[in-house]
């Protein structure tokens, strides 16, 4: 089933979350080709980066996804105005790492090994801060259906296969590692489309990635009803899954005030979990828009 319900005609560009029984509202508008919101605060401005990632993210989706209306919420009830902006990821990546933008999400884990793309000889954990975690997804392998298991659990076990990897994005720190270590063959792809039509086209026999994002960026996709039909019966997810990613939000060290940011962020991320908010705008953002 092709899930376009997900897209709102529509949708408000407002964010609301609760707060000591009371509900607040926080007035959005396009700004310099992204969303600012609580322009009216006192604090910095908070420039965030980040990029279509369906179900939990997308400019496209009903009020942009749940991960949208979390980052939003939370930076406001911290007295913060936001600007959000869409990005390619690559692009997203070179400009929290350079310096161009406050905040990077979501975001997967970040090894200290893990090199930078974008400033030679540094790794990406001497850049970035990470937050603490939120909610995230199943991380695993997908093949063309119908084909042989070729991951038993244990990532020796596809050494010398062929894998499709999106370009800049974490996985796991194990498969991150044996990655840069050159321990698989792999391919890059620039998004998780052309990563499932790499995997569909023969040209990699397993792709990695959270099998709920990949379906979802098929439906999500400008491609036609049958071409959509298509690539989601030739895939399906390898039974053993890798793990389950939290997200995180990613700070730029190059700013000055990253430590203080991050401590707000960190606040209220506990303050959100502890009021039951964030379960609450999970549960919302995989409901209202049906």
């Amino acid at each position: 089933m092709l899930l376009t319900a997900w897209f709102c005609a529509a949708d408000s560009l407002n964010v609301g979350y609760f707060k000591d029984g009371k509900y607040h509202l926080v007035q959005g508008e396009q700004y310099e080709g992204g969303y600012l919101y609580n322009k009216q605060a006192d604090k910095p401005l908070v420039h965030m980066v980040t990029l279509d990632w369906p179900p939990y993210i997308g400019e496209q989706l009903c009020n942009k996804g749940w991960v949208f209306q979390f980052a939003v919420a939370l930076l406001a009830d911290q007295g913060f105005p936001v600007y959000v902006e869409f990005l390619p990821w690559a692009r997203a990546v070179r400009a929290i790492e350079t310096g161009k933008a406050d905040i990077l999400f979501p975001e997967y884990y970040i090894e200290d090994s893990a090199p930078s793309d974008y400033v030679p000889g540094t790794t990406r954990r001497e850049l970035l801060a990470l937050s603490n975690a939120f909610p995230g997804g199943e991380i695993g392998f997908m093949k063309r259906r119908g084909e042989a298991e070729r991951f038993d659990g244990n990532l020796s076990s596809i050494k010398d296969e062929v894998i499709g990897v999106v370009r800049g994005y974490q996985n796991t720190p194990e498969f991150d590692a044996m990655m840069d270590n050159n321990e698989f063959v792999t391919i890059e792809a620039v998004d998780d489309l052309q990563l499932v039509k790499l995997l569909v086209g023969k040209r990699v026999n397993l792709i990695i990635g959270d099998p709920k994002v990949l379906r979802f960026t098929v439906n999500y996709s400008s491609l036609s009803k049958a071409e959509k039909v298509e690539l989601l019966r030739s895939i399906e997810t390898v039974k053993v899954p890798l793990k389950y990613n939290h997200l995180y939000f990613a700070l730029s060290k190059a700013k000055k005030t990253w430590r203080s940011l991050l401590q707000a962020i960190n606040r209220g991320l506990y303050q959100f979990d502890n009021r039951g908010e964030t379960q609450r705008m999970i549960e919302m953002g995989s409901s209202e828009c049906f």
